[in-house]
């Protein structure tokens, strides 16, 4: 009886597994090269997961409304790695032509590509730590709740979810943090450490934002493209979230330091700045 459990339990680790270390490979040597293999990477899964929305709420991808749609995610993307900055509101506010949902999904995509952008920029580093946060929380929320199990997080909108699973999860968004604030080599552990938390909760709410519309659409997965795992945006939903909220985080950085020596003193002050006076 125990195996059977545990099989039900852990019976798609492998697949996770296998699946994480070959995007987690892509995904580094892209990092790692940056250029146009980073800005490059940055547009398909930006691409891919508009096609993923698409599909979900019932737009054919060989209708010109789906084409369309995609090729709206990939020219934002394109303008921001070009550096045409300005352009990124014209694009989220110009995608309500789309259905209302779609129009709110394309926002958050065209916000989450445009942001890991700017942050490559900003350093290298900026990008490793928001990568890092988000995906020991995703890791450390999973393994947590399977071991230990417990009260459920939000039953109604993912029953899988447990309390013991959320604290872990910010628990490995903090060590993760902490490393990449220690290997960066910058310091200012203790803004790591608050900044990691803060953006481990918003990860968490952006995998429970992406659950519920899920739910509302009775699908299990957003895609099948990643194994063990589903879709981009079922693998990016805390991406999603975390990356414009940490490239926000970041204009406010003081002389181009790591983001998260960011204090709320900097944070004030760069808004009386931008305030009219």
């Amino acid at each position: 009886m125990s195996d059977i459990i545990k099989q039900s339990v852990w019976g798609d680790l492998r697949k996770r597994l296998i699946s994480a270390f070959v995007l987690g490979s892509v995904a580094a040597a892209c990092i790692a090269i940056g250029g146009v293999f980073y800005k490059a990477l940055v547009l398909v899964i930006m691409g891919g997961m508009a096609a993923e929305a698409a599909t979900l709420f019932g737009v054919s991808l060989k209708s010109w409304q789906g084409v369309l749609y995609c090729f709206w995610a990939i020219c934002a993307g394109l303008s921001a790695a070009s550096g045409y900055w300005a352009y990124f509101p014209a694009f989220c506010f110009g995608a309500f032509v789309f259905a209302p949902a779609l129009w709110a999904i394309m926002c958050l995509i065209v916000a989450a590509g445009t942001a890991l952008l700017w942050l490559y920029l900003v350093g290298v580093w900026s990008v490793v730590f928001v990568i890092a946060v988000v995906v020991a929380s995703d890791g450390t929320a999973y393994a947590v709740g399977r071991l230990i199990g417990g009260p459920k997080l939000a039953p109604r909108i993912s029953p899988g979810k447990t309390c013991s699973g959320a604290f872990g999860g910010l628990v490995g968004a903090l060590l993760a943090g902490l490393f990449v604030a220690v290997l960066s080599g910058s310091g200012m552990f203790v803004g790591a450490v608050v900044w990691a938390m803060v953006l481990g909760v918003v990860a968490q709410l952006g995998d429970l934002a992406e659950s519920a519309m899920k739910r509302s659409l009775g699908v299990k997965d957003s895609g099948k493209l990643l194994p063990g795992h589903g879709g981009l945006l079922d693998r990016f939903d805390g991406l999603v979230m975390v990356a414009p909220v940490a490239a926000f985080i970041s204009i406010c950085a003081v002389n181009g330091g790591a983001f998260w020596g960011v204090t709320l003193s900097d944070m004030a002050s760069s808004l009386v700045r931008v305030l009219p006076s």
